[in-house]
């Protein structure tokens, strides 16, 4: 089993026992000149690739990820005692994936891509809910199309660490790392 095999598993482990969210993962990302910030994104789908998630291409994280591609993404599921630790590429998924996606979400979901510009100032919350207003009237009867702004990435993992937790503080941590010819190699790590 590979270590993405392990996290599609561990999420479907949270489904199963109902958490709320249990595909949430802290994303990292960081400034071309190393300052980092965090946020809480949903982690949209696992392939061999790697992870998706989708946002607004001109939002922090998307301006941030333009000008640096690396990033890191964190899993947890403390009732289940384990955590995964994502470090890797990123990569814009095809238009087409982005375009499916967002042909899945709620409506409202569409609406509100359109009524936000992520991560810029606004005067007040007001203002948010007349562009929803705006955009449900515009979009009335008819589908809502993706912003063009708005779309998926793809973390692209070049090391994964999958924690366990242990009796007494001595977990069961194990970093996995991409070979150049696709292979990824194991080494356990002291607690």
């Amino acid at each position: 089993m590979t270590p993405l095999e392990t996290i599609t598993g561990w999420i479907e482990d949270g489904r199963a026992q109902r958490f709320p969210d249990p595909d949430a993962m802290t994303l990292a990302t960081a400034t071309p000149s190393g300052v980092p910030s965090a946020r809480i994104v949903l982690c949209r789908g696992i392939d061999a690739r790697g992870l998706r998630f989708f946002t607004n291409y001109e939002s922090r994280k998307g301006g941030e990820l333009a000008d640096n591609p690396h990033a890191a993404a964190v899993f947890y599921w403390p009732t289940l005692g384990r955590q995964a630790r994502v470090e890797g590429r990123i990569e814009r998924l095809p238009a087409k994936e982005s375009d499916a996606y967002f042909e899945s979400r709620p409506r409202g979901h569409q609406l509100s891509a359109w009524a936000s510009s992520q991560s810029h100032p606004i005067a007040d919350r007001n203002e948010v809910l007349v562009r929803m207003d705006e955009a449900t009237l515009r979009y009335e009867g008819v589908p809502v199309p993706r912003p063009a702004y708005w779309g998926g990435y793809l973390l692209r993992p070049v090391a994964i660490e999958l924690w366990m937790q242990g009796e007494s503080r001595l977990h069961d941590r194990v970093r996995h790392e991409l070979t150049g010819d696709g292979v990824w190699k194991s080494q356990r790590l002291s607690p």
